[in-house]
């Protein structure tokens, strides 16, 4: 199937056009609303459903994110030189990918009931959050969809239907500056789905609640120890040797 102009702007144009939204709206984002740098916590208003919900979600996102990532950054040739089988590869990321999309969509549900049903959370849901629960839910209801249909298509030979041979290369050739708009044109119309709205969720993603992602705590790994300082002048001989923090 040769690309059309439609094809070229969806898979050659698009995804520059989203690149560009996300890095200067992050930019913008943090230059002139530090302080709406937040994911807005509702934890105040109920706490119960809160620690159950979250974790689900983040845990099952997380996984998400990982299966990303190796399905569409790591090459088939690379997975076929380490001894791992088409057949292996696509049972793996079916039992794995089913059950943390599965895991994801539950967080998110609960997530949603809790601000649906909690009054005071529901008074702060603003449409931007609508939305982006609207197009976080469709892009993890067609990801379980494509993770069925390409787990299906890798152990039936189908190739039209297997993102390792469309979605993949196209995902990669991005980055190289060189898109390769044929590939993505022979996906079917569930990954092309997918695409699309993975491309509207980055767009969406530096004018929302996500952006606070790009703020996780992975400098609280190496922060320094608290030092407490003793009272006594001189250290007695019960007392433990005081070990200096970082200076």
């Amino acid at each position: 199937m040769n690309p059309t102009t439609v094809d070229y702007l969806l898979w050659g144009a698009l995804p520059y056009v989203v690149l560009a939204v996300l890095i200067g709206g992050t930019i913008w984002r943090y230059r002139y609303d530090r302080f709406g740098w937040t994911t807005r916590s509702s934890q105040l208003y109920e706490s119960r459903l809160l620690r159950i919900a979250s974790p689900v979600f983040h845990f099952g996102l997380l996984v998400v994110i990982i299966g990303h990532v190796v399905g569409l950054l790591i090459p088939e040739s690379w997975t076929d030189a380490v001894g791992i089988t088409n057949d292996q590869y696509h049972v793996t990321a079916l039992s794995l990918g089913g059950i943390a999309g599965v895991t994801t969509l539950g967080g998110i549900a609960l997530l949603i009931w809790r601000r649906r049903t909690t009054g005071p959370v529901f008074s702060a849901t603003t449409v931007n959050d609508k939305v982006m629960y609207l197009v976080l839910v469709a892009a993890i209801l067609a990801g379980i969809a494509t993770t069925l249909l390409s787990a299906v298509a890798g152990l039936t030979g189908a190739h039209e239907a297997d993102y390792r041979e469309t979605v993949s290369p196209w995902f990669r050739s991005v980055f190289y500056l060189q898109p390769d708009v044929a590939a993505m044109t022979a996906a079917t119309g569930a990954f092309k789905l997918h695409a699309l709205i993975g491309l509207a969720l980055f767009a969406l993603f530096p004018f929302t609640r996500l952006v606070h992602a790009f703020s996780a705590p992975v400098w609280y790994i190496f922060r320094p120890y608290v030092v407490y300082r003793t009272r006594d002048k001189e250290p007695t001989q019960s007392t433990r040797p005081i070990r200096r923090g970082w200076t």
